[in-house]
């Protein structure tokens, strides 16, 4: 039997590497490189992607659609970190715990679009509450996102390991004060919003890690709690932590080289928060992309993949 070959547009990026590191290590795959100088080549970019079974897209957003376009043979099938389909029609939502039907569309699927990594902690959190009936979708979500440097690309991170950084660094950095994030489209979308969730990113002094906090004041967190471990219940790559999780408090980079996400709900009474605890480079970027990849090919899920 063929290997499935496999092609990333834009391996040099912080997300295309994590996923070369993930499949590099593999027997079951062909992977397709391209010569360092000709990685910007239209042409040679062009005949690897029609070559490829499978063609992850970790390109900026104009990059990817660009691609998209370069694609001929009509088997080519796409996996795309950017932001560019997220909420695109033809694409399906690359979240496979979220539902059976979420798992089956990204199996049959030639175009998957990556889930953000804010985004993913605030799904999977909301998703499963709205459509069980627990939450409206006129609820007034509000969501605070904790992350490592690691996130913001090759820039950022040459930033905060500069040795001679401005001294800010070491404080925790609330950005996108707009409240306007690339992310939010497709947290109103998936999870059927009336309106976008009030949302704010911070970055942290870490290089790697996340946890994304939902509020849910009026919701009793054993409900909640009790909701979530049953929609999660058979789910090997998300988790829910007992009610409260395992000690009284929640470090942002526990998950830090793990391709999981863990629930953990907190709270009393009617006073409630879910954190999604994951890697942003892991379940939040390249290791939830190989997932997806891994259940395109129907192969085990968590092949290649860090528990």
């Amino acid at each position: 039997m063929m290997k499935p070959k496999i092609y990333i547009d834009g391996k040099e990026g912080t997300t295309g590497l994590q996923i070369y590191e993930r499949l590099g290590k593999r027997s079951d795959l062909t992977l397709l490189c391209i010569e360092e100088a000709k990685r910007k080549d239209r042409v040679k970019r062009s005949e690897l992607i029609n070559s490829a079974d499978i063609v992850f897209l970790c390109l900026p957003d104009e990059a990817a659609i660009e691609a998209v376009s370069m694609i001929e043979n009509p088997n080519i099938r796409v996996i795309d970190a950017s932001t560019a389909h997220r909420t695109a029609a033809g694409w399906d939502f690359g979240f496979p715990e979220l539902s059976p039907k979420h798992r089956e569309a990204i199996a049959n699927s030639n175009r998957v679009a990556n889930p953000g990594c804010h985004a993913s902690g605030f799904i999977a959190a909301v998703y499963p509450l709205i459509q069980d009936g627990i939450i409206s979708i006129d609820f007034p979500f509000t969501c605070y996102s904790l992350t490592g440097y690691s996130g913001g690309g090759k820039k950022l991170i040459e930033e905060y390991e500069d040795e001679n950084r401005d001294l800010r660094h070491e404080s925790h950095r609330i950005y996108s004060l707009g409240l306007n994030h690339k992310h939010l489209p497709e947290m109103q979308y998936i999870c059927g919003l009336s309106a976008p969730p009030l949302f704010v990113p911070i970055l942290g002094d870490f290089y790697k890690g996340m946890a994304t906090t939902v509020m849910l004041p009026g919701y009793s967190a054993g409900r909640i709690h009790e909701a979530l471990a049953k929609r999660y219940a058979n789910e090997s790559l998300v988790t829910v932590a007992p009610l409260g999780g395992a000690e009284p408090v929640i470090y942002a980079s526990a998950k830090a080289g793990k391709d999981s996400l863990e629930l953990i709900v907190s709270g009393h009474g009617d006073q409630t928060i879910v954190t999604a605890l994951f890697d942003n480079l892991g379940k939040g970027a390249s290791g939830a992309a190989v997932q997806n990849m891994n259940i395109m090919l129907g192969l085990d899920e968590a092949a290649g993949l860090n528990i």
